[in-house]
């Protein structure tokens, strides 16, 4: 079979589409015929080396959906021919690995072996992928294949951050930073979706217009403002109450300046550098909140991905490219082009 490969840590040169052995399948694994798959940040950032060792050559990605192909001996959940898509967390565990409820409960986000498929393993940018069981999902027939793969990873994050870590309710008002990138865009969907208002912050005119079609009411070009002030006169002074940053330091004290006594600042990331200045004395002063969320549970992830199955909410796709072209829609994340999600399918089902 195909698959992306790279042998080595470095830019987007080191990127292969090449053959590879298809992968055997565990007892509580399954293996999917790839129809589909979408990139994250997370994917730029293992191929640069995140400090840890993988084994190489490395196969990324942490979205995908496709068919069951075939079923490890201890799989009861699924059966070939099942439509499927990739939720990536993983945890070793103790409970049943079989793919039943029962294996998922609990929050294995906070498990000291948690990691994801595709950054810490072996991911699924291939034809073909064998995954555990319990990290899948079963996709509606009449929901796209392009919809299922590429939902799951950023919607999941945004979900958890806004609706279980942040708990944000109906009337709050809630700063999304990078409104064009894959979590931003579903954060102002689910912010929209809980009732919210919402200032959703870009870096032109264009992806602004795509962040008001997703529900934003207020938008922010933070090339040309100063994303803070402008929340000041949004609020009348007053503050937001949640803002979502996956950004880092480049945001990290215009954020914090954003909330209102008592706010809430929700991080899953840090694309722009990890060690801002703390600000301990506007965090102490004004009461705030810095919370830290990463993926979802299965439950969460089963919550929002029924809205995405519905058509309540949507990943938007800002381009679909053959697979073979991976070392493109790498660059397209980097630098920041278009809104939404990169898709890529395997070049056999083009």
């Amino acid at each position: 079979m195909k698959a992306v490969t790279f042998s080595e840590h470095g830019d987007r040169d080191v990127i292969e589409y090449t053959e590879v052995p298809v992968p055997d399948v565990g007892r509580d694994e399954v293996l999917v015929d790839v129809k589909a798959a979408a990139l994250n940040h997370l994917d730029v950032w293992t191929r640069r080396g995140l400090g840890f060792e993988l084994a190489f050559p490395h196969i990324p990605g942490s979205d995908m959906a496709g068919v069951v192909e075939e079923v490890g001996t201890d799989v009861t959940r699924f059966e070939p021919g099942d439509r499927v898509a990739l939720t990536a967390g993983v945890t070793g565990g103790d409970g049943p690995t079989d793919g039943s409820i029962a294996s998922r409960r609990d929050d294995p986000t906070l498990a000291p072996d948690f990691s994801i498929i595709g950054e810490h393993s072996r991911g699924v940018h291939a034809e073909y992928a064998a995954v555990p069981a319990a990290n899948l999902l079963p996709v509606p027939e009449d929901v796209p294949w392009k919809v299922a793969g590429s939902a799951t990873l950023v919607f999941q994050t945004a979900w958890r951050m806004l609706i279980d870590r942040a708990a944000v309710h109906a009337g709050e008002h809630v700063l999304v930073h990078g409104a064009s990138g894959g979590v931003g865009h579903a954060a102002v969907q689910i912010a929209d979706h809980a009732g919210c208002e919402v200032s959703a912050t870009a870096s032109t005119e264009g992806k602004l217009q795509y962040a008001a079609d997703c529900g934003a009411d207020h938008l922010i070009n933070y090339e040309t403002t100063d994303f803070a002030e402008a929340v000041h006169d949004i609020t009348d002074g007053r503050g937001v109450d949640v803002v979502v940053d996956h950004v880092g330091e480049a945001t990290y004290e215009g954020s914090l300046a954003s909330l209102r006594k008592g706010g809430r600042f929700v991080t899953c990331g840090a694309t722009s550098g990890p060690n801002p200045d703390a600000a301990l004395n506007r965090i102490f002063w004004n009461q705030l909140e810095v919370i830290g969320s990463t993926m979802a549970t299965p439950e969460q992830a089963e919550a929002v991905l029924e809205l995405v199955w519905d058509g309540t909410l949507e990943p938007r796709i800002r381009a679909t490219l053959p697979m073979s072209e991976t070392a493109r829609a790498h660059e397209m994340i980097e630098n920041r082009e278009g809104f939404g999600k990169v898709v890529v399918i395997p070049d056999s089902e083009r």
